[in-house]
């Protein structure tokens, strides 16, 4: 067991903000690997930030929801499709310290060099199949962001039908060590995240013991009930955690970075080109530069803060559950709700004013604007941004007392 040093919350910044330059610079080999370097991964690593959510017991610094989503958000203002990577492989520690049994936790987080994983909600192309002492897990996922410095891969399968043709058993949520997948080299070909390292990995008849799966557990509904398993080992609010919101808000950290790394571009652009059109001189002495360059401010910074209380609203709800109020399926749906608006703002913000305004070189290829809005746009479509509606939905049903929609 190795605690980590006490580190206040601004130095941890500081360190984020130090990484922003060093992300911004790598942007083309990032992309170029498909992934951030090895040598940026060390530097994050060096910074802590993998272990931002570990409990301090295992050598991490358990952060509050807020400070991790800013340090997020700061590193995506220098490389939004690098922040994603780095992001999405330090997110599952805080599923695996709130719903795991201890001796689970001590041997995942006591990989050398510290734990990392990649995480996706959709299950195996193939059932999983019960076994003495564990189950064996067959079949492909896509879209594991992170994956290229994971050390293990957090998932989800589906049970064999209790009858040959019959519908599928209820899910495991299971965690799988570095050794019993293969990553394949299938990443890269879509419009913007293109260094997030969303390869596809595979398992081929691969075996994980029982204390690493939960059985009939889907990672978007794990109901903390009066206290989870990491609350009573860690004395932390933190690890009384839901799933589903958390997720959607570490995203919309990293879309409202990506937004803020434009907006200092666009700054650039504003106070160093000319207008095309009398009275000439630079866009920043132009009114209607003026307007638009602070329309796009006021949005992203609504968005920050939208987001941040997000984040507050999981933290308050954590810790309402050691007050003996359940932490609901509706105040989950709450915080994921408000965090997709975030989403909403900062697209809206980059779409109509940053990129329409910054003038057509800002759209060359490669450009920081450019390479940004490929970025949004490709999270823009993210699976979870395209859950809006059902969340509203959800949202609605909850608060009016209507049932809710079941996972499984």
């Amino acid at each position: 067991m190795s605690i980590a040093p006490d580190v206040s919350t601004e130095e941890l910044l500081e360190r984020a903000r130090a990484l922003r330059p060093v992300f911004a610079e790598q942007i083309e080999e990032t992309e170029r690997l498909t992934h951030i370097s090895e040598d940026l991964h060390a530097k994050v690593e060096a910074a802590g930030f993998y272990q931002l959510l570990t409990p301090k017991r295992y050598g991490g610094f358990e952060v509050d929801l807020p400070t991790y989503v800013r340090i997020w958000m700061e590193i995506a203002r220098g490389d939004m499709s690098g922040a994603w990577n780095a992001c999405l492989a330090a997110n599952h520690a805080l599923q695996l310290a709130s719903w795991f049994p201890e001796h689970t936790q001590e041997e995942i987080f006591g990989t050398p060099g510290g734990m990392k994983a990649a995480s996706v909600a959709a299950p195996l192309t193939e059932f999983a199949r019960k076994v003495d002492g564990g189950w064996i897990l067959n079949g492909k996922v896509a879209y594991c962001s992170g994956i290229p410095y994971s050390t293990h891969y957090m998932g989800q399968a589906l049970t064999e039908p209790a009858e040959p043709g019959g519908p599928p058993g209820p899910p495991i949520l299971f965690w799988a060590p570095r050794d019993t997948f293969t990553i394949l080299d299938d990443w890269g070909h879509l419009t913007g995240l293109v260094g997030s390292g969303s390869n596809s990995i595979v398992f081929d008849d691969a075996f994980v013991p029982d204390h690493y799966v939960l059985e009939a557990t889907h990672m978007g509904d794990v109901d903390p009930g009066d206290g989870t398993i990491g609350y009573r080992l860690h004395g932390n609010p933190l690890y009384n955690s839901r799933g589903l919101g958390f997720f959607t808000m570490t995203v919309g950290g990293i879309m409202v970075g990506g937004a803020y790394g434009a907006l200092d571009e666009f700054k650039q652009i504003l106070l160093t080109r000319d207008l095309i059109r009398p009275p000439f001189g630079k866009r920043a002495t132009d009114p209607d530069h003026q307007r638009w360059y602070g329309a796009a401010l006021t949005k992203i910074k609504v968005a920050e803060g939208a987001l941040l209380h997000s984040a507050e609203m999981q933290m308050e709800f954590a810790r309402q559950v050691a007050e003996g109020r359940p932490y609901t399926w509706g105040d989950d749906q709450f915080v994921g709700t408000v965090a997709r608006d975030a989403y909403s703002l900062a697209w809206q913000a980059m779409q109509e004013w940053i990129f329409r305004y910054s003038g057509s070189s800002a759209a060359t290829k490669g450009a920081k604007i450019e390479r940004t809005l490929r970025d949004m746009a490709t999270g823009w479509s993210h699976f979870n941004t395209a859950q809006t509606d059902f969340g509203y939905a959800e949202l609605g049903r909850w608060e009016l007392g209507q049932p809710r929609t079941e996972l499984f």
